[in-house]
């Protein structure tokens, strides 16, 4: 144990029962890891295949899942390895990398919902100004800040957790989040506001946005014609849905580091395999069956295969 303190090693003890269980949470954890892989990767195929899908709000879509795809990369290796293992071990430093990437992903998910918003909000509210806005290079602008303003910032953050001294060595969760706090001698004042820094930027902020945009499209539809209001249900629908999945997952990683003491450890268990499991899973099935031209090439490629 002294070896393993000295060269900054953690010990995961987020894990129940793997010793007894660990072959079977092993090939489920392996499954999963698979579909979400196949399904993700099915969707976004489609979208690059067919032309009639090289449109803005697909476009953000695609990206979405291949965020998905390397949030769920950076957490299923290590996870399957650990089941395996005799003891669940990861390095001070591969755990920094993990909640890097984690973090960073995250807050792209939230800023690929918030352009997506704005795409549906530009789409409906101004129909005739749509095509002057929301060109390639809109599109591709806000796809790179979508992922390089999370990246950034939480390089910084990582950086400044990098020279914190530890004084312990058990994290008590299955990956390395928000929970990596717990392990410094002390608390750092400067850490704690870049963080509140970060959060404002990449959830807060967006979420209102979104808010926002929502409700000057319900406004617009109230007072549009029948098929004006289907055409925002169909395409709207999908995206609030997986924002209200992606809220209260974060909302929970925010929350829960303040209150695991009182947490019971089976539950804390699985909230975290919510986390990691159903919402790769939610956002393929969710724009797979109810975006109309996905679904009409998704079945046309499940008959054909």
């Amino acid at each position: 144990m002294e070896t393993e303190q000295n060269a900054t090693y953690l010990f995961l003890d987020g894990h129940v029962e793997v010793q007894k269980y660990r072959y079977i949470y092993f090939m489920i954890v392996f499954i999963v890891y698979i579909l979400i892989l196949c399904s993700n990767s099915t969707i976004v195929y489609l979208i690059w295949k067919h032309q009639d899908l090289h449109e803005p709000m697909y476009i953000f879509i695609a990206a979405l899942l291949v965020n998905s795809v390397f949030l769920s990369t950076n957490i299923y290796p290590k996870l399957l390895n650990d089941f395996l293992s005799e003891k669940q071990i990861i390095s001070y430093q591969a755990c920094l990398a993990q909640f890097f990437m984690f973090y960073s992903l995250g807050g792209s998910e939230f800023l690929l919902l918030t352009v997506m918003a704005y795409d549906r909000y530009i789409s409906i509210c101004k129909p005739l100004q749509y095509p002057t806005i929301m060109r390639k290079r809109t599109v591709s602008i806000l796809l790179s800040l979508a992922f390089l303003v999370p990246l950034v910032e939480h390089v910084a953050l990582v950086t400044l957790n990098a020279y914190q001294k530890l004084c312990s060595f058990t994290l008590k969760v299955i990956f390395c989040n928000n929970s990596i706090y717990k392990l410094h001698c002390v608390s750092s004042r400067v850490i704690s506001l870049y963080g509140v820094f970060t959060l404002l930027n990449i959830v807060v902020f967006p979420v209102f946005f979104i808010v926002f945009t929502y409700t000057r499209i319900l406004i617009i539809c109230y007072h549009s014609s029948g098929e004006v209001r289907k055409k925002a249900a169909q395409t709207c629908l999908p995206h609030l849905l997986v924002l209200i999945n992606v809220f209260v997952l974060a909302a929970y990683d925010v929350i829960t580091v303040r209150i695991e003491p009182d947490f019971p450890k089976i539950a804390h268990l699985i909230m975290s395999l919510q986390l990691i499991l159903y919402n790769p899973l939610f956002n393929p099935f969710i724009y797979g069956l109810k975006m109309k031209e996905i679904s009409k090439h998704l079945k046309r490629f499940v008959l054909s295969g």
